[in-house]
């Protein structure tokens, strides 16, 4: 005799049927309440730099796509929070922003890694947000003044060169600092300019040239840069060298085996090139709708169109496509991690030899400080 317990009662499949219909009236009951939540308006996009760069530009498309594909298609509003290359905003949206599904916050990608690599003004670890997804993938240049004599970083190194920079955490400062490290390049980072000041200050003179503005930030802020041939492309920076770049330099393909996983390292954030992320906390079922909503724009051609018309560059990523990404970084071991961290000069705890694990030239790591001499009592 075949033992009832074995086989599922007659009484399974009612009730299968009333979980089916529950589940049916719970999920139209929350697809409700996001359309009635993001009815009401108030959302905000928020952009970690100030107006008139790519992370500005490429974030005023996407609001005027991006509400028609959310629930309840609510009016968006785009903020600009600049200071510190992105922190004050990170931090903010971290810490203090609404967690009601209500904000998304433009992030400069080098900020992704800051928690990972030691530096303490990061008051937020980038795994907890929500990563909503990224609009392109950013290939990083060097670049000069036409009338330089720098046009190709193989022939700078050891070579003194000023760059304009933002602030300590952006990549036109921290792409500069790995590059003198690795390459034996010497690039003083000027800090300080806003994003378009740091362009302004190549063109007036000021500084020698720009390391680590992203090809399609620049192509949309100074076309004349390339169309009349302004600029000399001394470097592309990623993970891959961009065939229409090419016979220009990637630091990637020059350098030995350890510093190249160095160079990898900040060039997965170059693969979230314009990110977007939601704070911590955010309810599952509107996490879901921005991601949705996201990915929505992504496969609008209106929005390519514009995107097109401004010559910005679209090689998006899901949420979770981007959270893979995260997770790679964070998969480094530590020593890399610390190298890295080291070279930044924001890690805190590493012990590790900066000299002997990166430098060029390692007769430079052998100097010793000579012993003071004890005094004869």
């Amino acid at each position: 005799m075949n033992n009832p317990s074995l086989y599922p009662s007659r009484r399974w499949p009612i009730a299968f049927a009333f979980l089916a219909v529950l589940c049916l009236v719970a999920g139209g009951a929350a697809a409700q309440s996001v359309e009635a939540f993001y009815k009401k308006g108030g959302f905000r996009m928020v952009v970690a730099s100030g107006a008139g760069g790519g992370y500005d530009t490429y974030t005023r498309v996407l609001a005027r796509h991006y509400g028609k594909h959310l629930p309840g298609h609510p009016n968006i509003v785009v903020q600009n929070m600049p200071g510190a290359s992105g922190m004050l905003a990170t931090n903010w949206a971290y810490n203090s922003a609404p967690r009601d599904g209500s904000r998304i916050l433009a992030t400069y990608s080098a900020i992704l890694s800051a928690h990972l690599l030691g530096n303490d003004k990061a008051k937020f670890n980038v795994r907890k947000f929500g990563a909503v997804g990224s609009i392109a993938k950013s290939q990083l240049l060097c670049v000069t003044w036409h009338t330089s004599p720098y046009k190709d970083i193989r022939k700078i190194v050891g070579k003194a060169m000023t760059v304009s920079a933002t602030g300590r955490t952006g990549n036109s400062a921290t792409l500069p600092l790995i590059l003198n490290q690795l390459m034996g390049t010497r690039f003083k980072v000027i800090m300080g300019y806003s994003t378009s000041g740091s362009r302004l200050a190549l063109e007036r003179g000021e500084v020698d040239g720009i390391c680590g503005l992203g090809l399609s930030t620049l192509r949309a802020s100074n076309p004349d840069w390339f169309t009349k041939k302004q600029v000399n492309v001394i470097a592309q920076i990623g993970l891959t060298s961009l065939d229409e770049l090419k016979g220009v330099p990637n630091p990637i393909d020059l350098v030995g085996p350890k510093e190249r996983e160095v160079l990898e390292f900040n060039a997965i954030l170059q693969e979230m090139g314009r990110p977007y992320v939601a704070p911590p906390g955010v309810p599952a079922d509107r996490m879901a709708a921005l991601r949705a909503a996201f990915d929505a724009t992504m496969a609008d051609k209106a929005f390519a169109g514009e995107l097109g018309k401004l010559k910005l560059e679209l090689s998006p990523l899901t949420g979770p496509e981007m959270a893979k990404w995260l997770d790679k970084l964070y998969a480094y071991s530590p020593e890399v991690v610390a190298r890295v961290g080291e070279i930044l000069g924001v890690a805190t705890k590493s012990k590790v030899d900066l000299c002997a694990s990166v430098a060029k030239d390692t007769k430079q790591c052998a100097k010793k400080k000579k012993k003071k001499k004890k005094k004869k009592s």
